[in-house]
């Protein structure tokens, strides 16, 4: 019994250093078009989306309850702890290599394609939940595109709008009103990315007895909270470079657009109990900004990077995941 205790605090100590690692890998995505057209001052801004992520996570919870019984059912699975260690281990190291690259992948592919991997080693494919597996899969894979369309219409719209106007009444008016669509952000990446962390904690739980339901304890969603919060505090430069630079010049008013209609997205994602990427979310948004601008102002090249990233999260995390279980299953079964 005082073995399992360890395993759970283990299990506590590696969702809440994902959690982390998702703060500062992903705070370029709520911030880089605000800082890149010099809207915020970067500590400002990071420490505006620490708070707007705290306050956005500790609002819903629906989305840890898809993570927790979406891929699997925690109560079904022996070795349901060891399972999450080995997830969560996975996700970790897939973050923290893309992040010293700057590169913006998913924190949200790598958790998803991590838990599947480990609980295939662990279980079997037969202890997927296929249904629930697809769903997120879906949604992963549908709102990037969502927000491509999002981006494009808000950005043509305002081109319409502000047709007459000069560039330098334009710039000054929505550079102030990037300061709103960061915060919003912030807020919407709060309301999904922490409530991952949550999930797979509870995950943890019920498989080893603790809970038998997929409830998130206030001081699990009180930690998460604070986890993501600290983590963004700490910034991730790398990606706000690769984010706000290498796609395309990005003046305010494109910020504007791309913060708008990628927020829309991932709280709309939120209400409806589905875990999305900020990261796909937010790239494809500002991907849609620049098509809508100019077509052949993006840099499609560093866009294809990006996109080869995105595909290759999963299976790679999900090979981590499955190499650190049949490690432990040598030495400890």
């Amino acid at each position: 019994m005082q073995m399992e205790i360890y395993v759970l605090i283990a299990v506590v100590f590696l969702a809440l250093a994902f959690d982390f690692i998702n703060g500062f890998h992903d705070t370029a995505n709520a911030i880089a078009t605000s800082v890149s057209t010099r809207a915020l001052k970067p500590r400002v801004a990071i420490m505006l989306a620490a708070v707007m992520n705290f306050l956005g996570a500790v609002t819903f919870t629906g989305v840890a309850k898809t993570i927790g019984s979406g891929v699997a059912n925690p109560a079904d699975l022996q070795h349901g702890v060891e399972v999450v260690i080995c997830a969560l281990i996975g996700a970790i190291a897939w973050n923290l290599i893309t992040w010293w690259f700057g590169i913006p992948s998913s924190s949200s592919h790598a958790l998803i394609g991590a838990l599947a991997g480990s609980v295939i080693a662990a279980e079997g494919f037969d202890k997927i939940n296929a249904n629930g597996f697809l769903d997120i899969l879906k949604a992963l894979l549908i709102s990037p595109l969502i927000a491509f369309v999002a981006g494009f219409i808000i950005m043509s719209i305002l081109k319409i709008i502000f047709a007459r106007k000069s560039p330098h009444s334009i710039n000054k008016g929505f550079r102030s009103g990037q300061v709103v669509t960061a915060l919003f952000q912030s807020f919407s990446h709060g309301t999904n990315d922490a409530q991952k962390a949550m999930g797979i904690i509870v995950f943890a739980l019920v498989a080893a007895g603790i809970q038998d339901n997929m409830d998130v304890p206030l001081w699990v969603k009180f930690s998460a909270a604070l986890a993501m919060a600290l983590g963004t505090a700490v910034g991730g430069w790398k990606i706000i470079k690769t984010m706000g630079t290498k796609i395309f010049k990005i003046e305010p008013i494109n910020g504007f657009a791309a913060d708008m209609g990628s927020a829309l997205v991932i709280i709309s994602a939120t209400f409806l109990h589905l875990p999305v990427s900020t990261t796909h979310v937010i790239t494809s948004s500002i991907l849609g900004v620049g098509s809508a601008k100019r077509f052949a102002a993006v840099k499609w090249g560093v866009a294809g990077r990006i996109v080869i990233a995105w595909f290759i999260t999963i299976p790679i995390s999900a090979g981590i995941a499955m190499g650190c279980f049949y490690l432990y299953k040598a030495i400890f079964l």
